[in-house]
């Protein structure tokens, strides 16, 4: 693998929010809730193009990043798939979405019986440690999938469990299927899990907004998007900038590595001020380097990745 040039600590001086934190309880992790700030709009339905801007913008990626060009490769048919599922739910199910989060992939026939296509090509192309799984949950037979993948959708957090991860990257399509077709809760406040699914964010973005910008996180799993404070940790609500270090790199110079020296954790955010022609989930993919930089200084990932990096 290349490395790219050592990331380095960028300079202070980041925007801030009208906005007041205090921290909550859920499920033994400690996070935090931001109060004051009407709710932005959820991204709703993906667009008929997203799939194939995801797909050019990967190819061209590992034109670039020799280092990414496996696993980009792999995300790029495992896009295609994604595609043709979320199109088939679309296509025969809009109905059922309607129910939102009270719905369960059983309920879905053809998603079930996609499951077998899933698993083969994560076996054929994916990484090792998602063909193993793969090739695991096959033997165990069909007859166990529609109990696994209701439980794995049901789930009330993120998994950082192999075959968790590995369901949650079947059902991605469909999260953002059902999440498209369903109203949105009303709320007056934003946090730091998923508006839509309880879900951790699996990246962030950087936006343009007067002289700053403005940041918000994107779900992990049903790639919904909300506003969040710049200058606080999603993780574990610290508020210090000196506890806040970020970093880039040459080499990615529209990515950013967040970190928290509080709970030593960190996410990627996507910087679309440097680069407008990013697509933010292919580009913290392909940027795999800053998690090995990051993880040798001792720093965990908020959430993985669908590809379980």
């Amino acid at each position: 693998m290349v490395a790219p040039a050592q990331p380095h600590r960028a300079g202070s001086g980041l925007a801030n929010y009208n906005a007041t934190i205090g921290p909550r309880q859920r499920q033994g992790i400690v996070s935090s809730r931001l109060h004051g700030i009407e709710a932005q709009s959820i991204i709703a339905k993906v667009s008929d193009r997203a799939w194939q801007k995801r797909i050019q913008r990967a190819e061209y990626l590992a034109s670039q990043y020799p280092f990414a060009r496996e696993i980009l490769a792999f995300y790029v048919e495992l896009t295609r798939f994604h595609e043709r599922l979320y199109l088939g739910l679309e296509k025969r199910s809009k109905a059922q979405a309607s129910h939102g989060r009270d719905c369960v992939p059983s309920e879905f026939p053809q998603l079930v019986a996609s499951l077998e296509s899933f698993l083969t090509l994560a076996q054929r192309s994916g990484p090792s440690r998602l063909a193993d799984l793969a090739r695991d949950l096959m033997s165990e037979g069909s007859d166990s999938w529609p109990g696994l993948l209701n439980a794995c959708w049901l789930a009330s957090d993120s998994s950082t469990e192999p075959q968790a991860l590995l369901l949650q990257a079947f059902l991605q399509p469909f999260a953002e299927f059902v999440r498209g077709y369903t109203p949105m809760r009303p709320s007056v406040q934003t946090y730091p899990v998923c508006p839509f699914c309880d879900r951790k964010p699996g990246l962030a973005i950087l936006r343009q907004q007067g002289d700053g910008g403005r940041r918000s996180l994107v779900c992990s799993f049903c790639m919904a998007e909300w506003e969040f404070r710049r200058i606080v940790c999603p993780r574990c609500g610290e508020e210090d900038n000196g506890k806040l270090p970020v970093y880039i790199a040459n080499d990615f110079g529209h990515l950013r590595v967040e970190c928290c020296d509080t709970c030593k954790t960190y996410i990627k955010s996507v910087d679309l001020t440097k680069n407008g022609l990013a697509e933010p989930v292919v580009d913290e993919i392909a940027s795999v380097p800053l998690d090995l930089w990051a993880q040798e200084h001792a720093y965990s990932k908020l959430q993985l990745n669908l590809l379980g990096m």
